[in-house]
């Protein structure tokens, strides 16, 4: 539908050209605003019809989620090809020159696939990781982690659907810490006005494309008065923009509690950085843990597809266990965003098909199977859909 719209407003630019250069200006800004409701455009396909991805396997079990994606979009003939960089800051791979070489390829391709790439707590004389590199030299600003209920997998809280958008260039995760006396450490949080109404355009935005009624703004502003302030302010002023979109905002610790008790109150949450973290990985466990709920992260420009809930789970790598399915649902989102609408949803419904059948089940959802019976049963699904 947006593909039909951006048609429709260029052919109307075309044909205003004898009215007036006005016209056309207000012609390309609804094009931009158009594109400006789901994040980045879609790259174009190359001449042979396929397009090419950057892949960041990243730590711990991230090679194999990988490798379970790689299996599927082989067996499925995704039209996509990886370009895949191994870059990590535990496993001696983790030169400047490595990492330009993937924002490189990142910035070319436009789209990623990306593992949690692990940061060591020590301090080694840099605060930022290769993670929040990647997401300020690309300005990821939106990571977007959708929490929905799985058919078949019954928890505490059944046919859950909301979304958490999390703004991830500022807040705590700014690298701004100091020792102003010996023992006393400083660590700098930043909100900015510019950055937090982005977020919140964002969120509003997602909320009107997506068809969903309301927004709530996640803060600490009855402690931190200043910068959480300016963040609740700036929500609040967009969200007179959008008087179809109800709006609520509610304190991060009670937002915490009233999911766990009552998660169908919320619909689409947006919060800064640090919160988000938080939510991501508490909403993940509502519905089956990190295993299960896909994520992604964008900028104007580009797209970078990943977990929900970011976990490297270090102690299973190499014993066959790891649950690739928010990697997968991760990647039959990726293909979406690339408009390849049959093999997203070929990919997506294979995966969901395993977890509603329950026959083959992972550790993390109590059952005994290994990450390769899992992709296997998930192969075996794509054989049996039928061509559209």
């Amino acid at each position: 539908m947006a593909a039909a719209l951006r048609g429709s407003v260029v052919t109307l630019a075309k044909g205003l050209t004898g009215i007036g250069p006005r016209w056309q200006q207000l012609a390309a800004r609804s094009l931009n605003m158009t594109a400006s409701l789901g994040g980045p455009e879609a790259p174009p396909a190359r001449a042979d019809a396929t397009f090419k991805v950057t892949m960041v396997p990243g730590d711990g079990v991230g090679p194999e989620l990988m490798t379970a994606v790689k299996e599927v979009f082989k067996a499925g003939d995704v039209p996509v090809e990886f370009e895949e960089f191994h870059l990590s800051e535990v496993q001696h791979m983790d030169s400047d020159e490595k990492l330009e070489q993937v924002l490189a390829s990142m910035k070319t391709n436009r789209v990623a696939m990306k593992g949690k790439i692990n940061t060591p707590m020590e301090f080694k004389g840099e605060l930022a990781g290769f993670e929040m590199k990647i997401r300020r030299r690309l300005d990821l600003f939106a990571n977007v982690v959708h929490v929905n209920s799985l058919p078949g997998y019954s928890t505490r809280h059944n046919n859950l659907d909301l979304v958490i958008i999390r703004e991830q260039t500022e807040g705590e995760y700014s690298s701004l810490e100091h020792e102003s006396v010996p023992g006393v450490i400083e660590c700098l949080k930043i909100i900015t006005r510019e950055k937090s109404r982005r977020i919140a355009k964002f969120a509003f935005d997602y909320a009107t494309k997506k068809g969903r009624s309301k927004v709530t703004a996640v803060h600490k502003a009855n402690i931190m008065k200043l910068a959480d302030g300016l963040f609740l302010q700036c929500c609040a002023e967009v969200a007179e923009l959008y008087p179809k979109i109800k709006y609520e905002n509610i304190i991060i610790d009670n937002c915490c509690m009233q999911l766990v008790q009552n998660p169908y109150q919320f619909d689409v949450l947006v919060m800064p950085n640090l919160y988000g973290n938080i939510i991501d990985n508490l909403a993940a466990g509502l519905v089956g843990g990190a295993g299960v709920v896909p994520g992604e992260s964008y900028s104007a420009e580009y797209a970078v597809f990943e977990t929900g809930a970011r976990h490297p789970f270090a102690q299973a790598v190499g014993r066959n266990i790891a649950n690739p399915t928010a990697m997968l649902l991760s990647a039959a989102n990726m293909l979406h965003h690339l408009n390849l609408e049959y093999h997203s949803n070929m990919v997506s419904d294979a995966v969901r098909k395993v977890i509603k059948q329950g026959k083959v089940r992972t550790r993390d959802l109590g059952g005994y199977s290994t990450t390769g019976d899992f992709v296997q049963a998930v192969v075996g699904n794509l054989r049996h859909r039928p061509m559209c």
